[in-house]
């Protein structure tokens, strides 16, 4: 008598191996999709909300600023247990620069200026009109926090930093859709450069300078942001992120 019942198929055991091999890729896919996310949602509805991975790109920055900040202070306690002549002439060379290269906190009179995008509203009327100006012109670029940023250096600007970041010699304002990065940091406007030094100076150079005034024509026409003050006292913090200088390499 045959141990199966009536109308029962043999199978071939083929499939019983196919099935652990697809359960097995379905989990090498997985495994693959959250360490190619790094923390991040990759499904299409979370990627258009570029304010939260803007937020979430900036707190893993600065978290690795922090780490950069403490290494460096450790550097700085190691080499100061370094009883040498030669040593210690160095690191009061070193320390005589932190100053003019930005490494050091500031603090004084100055002035400070918000550069902000145009209202929604301003913006879905010209989107709706098609007339010659675009939704790309009512937006804060680079070269708009660089004229500020320039005209307030040559005003008279001891120190400078942009929505808390420190200004220094190889910092690079970098447009990047509708964010700007500064050391690798996104930013959405407002953008708010504070800077210390001769506020009647720094007004000036600012009311005279042909490319704010051509911003200035887009404040006036469509309502773009722009807010300048004078502040009788600010506290601006030392650049603690690195300061090695990388460069391309030609190919051999």
């Amino acid at each position: 008598m045959s141990p199966h019942p009536a109308g029962w198929i043999a199978r071939p055991r083929s499939w019983r191996v196919l099935t652990v091999l697809v359960a097995v890729g379905a989990g090498g896919l997985f495994i693959t999709t959250g360490l190619n996310a790094h923390g991040l949602d990759l499904r299409a509805a979370s990627v258009t909300d570029l304010a939260s991975v803007v937020r979430q790109e900036k707190q893993r920055t600065d978290d690795l600023q922090a780490q950069v900040a403490e290494v460096n202070r450790e550097v700085t306690r190691l080499g100061k247990r370094i009883n040498d002549p030669a040593v210690e002439e160095l690191q009061a060379r070193v320390n005589a620069l932190k100053g003019p290269a930005g490494l050091l906190p500031v603090a004084g009179p100055g002035v400070t200026v918000v550069l902000d995008d145009a209202p929604a509203s301003e913006i879905d009327k010209v989107v709706n009109e098609g007339g010659p100006v675009t939704r790309d012109m009512l937006v804060v670029h680079q070269q708009d926090i660089q004229a500020v940023a320039n005209a307030l250096w040559r005003g008279g600007a001891e120190a400078m930093t942009i929505n808390g970041q420190r200004i220094i010699a190889t910092t690079g304002i970098k447009c990047v859709g509708n964010t700007v990065i500064l050391h690798g940091v996104p930013y959405s406007p407002p953008y708010r450069l504070s800077a210390v030094g001769d506020q009647a100076g720094m007004q000036a150079s600012l009311s005279g300078d042909p490319y704010v005034e051509a911003y200035l024509t887009f404040v006036d026409r469509f309502d773009l942001g722009y807010d300048v003050r004078d502040e009788a006292s600010l506290q601006l913090a030392g650049y603690q992120g690195s300061i090695e200088l990388r460069y391309a390499h030609p190919l051999h």
